[in-house]
C-alpha cells in the first residue's frame, strides 16, 4: 500500500521532468526570395525569328544569353516575328496576340519586307511610327527600355546579287534613315548594324545556309555591339 502511494506521488515528478526539458522546438521555414526575373519583347520579321538559323543562334536568344551570363535573371525572350512579315503584318500579329504584360526590354526590327515589295520610305514612316509607339507601350511608356535596330542590306548576300545591289543598299538606307529619325524623335536607342551586315559582301561565315539571313555568327556580332547598352537599360 505504501510503495503505490510513493507511485502515485512520483508520477508528477515524472511529468515535470518531460515538460521542462531542454529540446529546442522547431522553427518556421523561411521561404527564399525569388529572383526578380527579366522580360524582353523582340518585334520583327525574319532577322528577328532568325530564319535559316538555330533557335539558340537568333540574335535575341543570344542576347539574352550573353545578359544571364552576366548575372541577369532573364526568361526566354517572347518573340512576335515571322519571315515575310511587313510592318502591317506585324502590327495584326500584336493586335491578335493582346498582349497586356509590360517588359523590361523591346525591341523593334522591322521594314525590309516594305522595300523589297515596292513600298517607299516615306510609305513606311508613319506605320513604323505607330509600331514604335506600340513598343513603348509594352515598356510600360519608358522609352529608355526600348531600342531600334536598322534593316540588315540583303544585296550583298548571294540572294541579293541575283538583283540590283547597289538599288537594294540605296533604298536600304532610305528605310534606315527613315527609321532612325522616327527613333530619335521618341528618344528611342538605335543600333546602326547595317554596315555588319555588308561585312558579309566579303565573309561567307556571316550569310545562313539558305543564301539570304545572318548566320548565327553574325547574329553574334549584333549582339556584342549592343549588349554594353542594353545592360544599361536594366540597371
Amino acid at each position: 500500500m505504501i510503495s503505490f502511494r510513493i507511485f502515485i506521488l512520483f508520477i508528477p515528478i515524472l511529468l515535470a521532468s518531460c515538460n521542462n526539458d531542454n529540446s529546442i522546438a522547431p522553427q518556421p521555414i523561411t521561404p527564399t526570395p525569388v529572383a526578380a526575373t527579366f522580360q524582353y519583347l523582340a518585334l520583327g520579321d525574319s532577322y528577328t525569328i532568325g530564319e535559316s538559323v538555330k533557335e539558340e543562334e537568333r540574335f535575341p536568344v543570344q542576347l539574352v544569353d550573353s545578359l544571364r551570363e552576366r548575372g541577369y535573371a532573364f526568361s526566354d525572350p517572347r518573340i512576335i516575328a515571322q519571315t515575310g512579315w511587313r510592318t502591317d503584318n506585324l502590327m495584326n500579329a500584336i493586335i491578335a496576340e493582346n498582349i497586356t504584360d509590360t517588359f523590361d526590354i523591346v525591341s523593334l526590327l522591322i521594314g525590309v519586307n516594305n522595300q523589297y515589295q515596292g513600298k517607299t520610305a516615306e510609305e513606311y514612316r508613319q506605320p513604323f511610327r505607330a509600331l514604335l509607339e506600340q513598343a513603348i507601350s509594352f515598356a510600360g511608356g519608358d522609352t529608355s527600355k526600348v531600342f531600334v535596330i536598322s534593316i540588315p542590306d540583303y544585296g550583298v548576300t548571294p540572294f541579293g546579287s541575283n538583283g540590283n545591289p547597289q538599288q537594294i543598299a540605296q533604298e536600304i538606307d532610305e528605310f534606315n534613315a527613315v527609321n532612325l529619325e522616327v527613333a530619335d524623335s521618341l528618344n528611342v536607342t538605335y543600333f546602326n548594324i547595317t554596315p555588319i551586315t555588308r561585312q558579309a559582301a566579303t565573309d561567307q561565315t556571316l550569310t545562313a545556309s539558305d543564301g539570304l539571313h545572318p548566320s548565327g555568327k553574325m547574329y553574334r556580332l549584333w549582339v556584342e555591339l549592343m549588349l554594353e547598352e542594353v545592360e544599361l537599360k536594366i540597371k
